[in-house]
């Protein structure tokens, strides 16, 4: 009797063995497709941070272009603006000096009138420009997280 239930403990023994090395096997292929897993998002991962890293360039150097075009442009409104109080003095000394009305024909005074805006016994009106840029800078992104190295010969 001993015998015979050594008989079937050995046999179920046998069994939970192969059981437990089955168990084991599914373990390890199981680890090794989470290993091939995490290479794959680890590869993944470093060519997302290549991209990200080549996109915050370009957002530095298109940051640096529109602060390079914003200071061209108000140079440019600056001198217009200049520009405009010459055309403004010009047209005054040429209005109320008898000899300046004298040398120009009514209808060259005329002409300068009406493209200066002018309206008799008042000065020019300045010219209000719309904006079409908005000049804030304010994003997502701090323009002040970016340092404006000058590295676009890179690029």
């Amino acid at each position: 009797e001993q015998g015979l239930q050594l008989l079937e403990l050995g046999g179920s023994v046998e069994e939970e063995y192969i059981r437990i090395a089955r168990c084991f096997e599914a373990t390890r292929q199981r680890c090794c497709r989470l290993e091939q897993d995490g290479r794959c998002a680890r590869e993944q991962l470093a060519r997302v941070e290549a991209e990200r890293a080549a996109l915050e360039v370009k957002l530095k150097h298109a940051r640096n272009q529109v602060e390079v075009e914003m200071k061209k442009r108000h140079r440019a409104e600056a001198e217009l603006e200049k520009q405009e109080r010459k055309l403004q003095l010009v047209l005054e000394l040429l209005m109320r000096e008898p000899w300046g009305t004298e040398a120009l024909g009514r209808e060259q005074c005329s002409v300068l009138s009406a493209l200066a805006g002018w309206r008799h016994g008042a000065t020019l009106a300045p010219i209000r420009r719309s904006s079409a840029v908005d000049e804030s800078c304010q994003s997502l992104l701090s323009h002040s997280d970016i340092s404006y190295d000058r590295t676009e010969d890179d690029v």
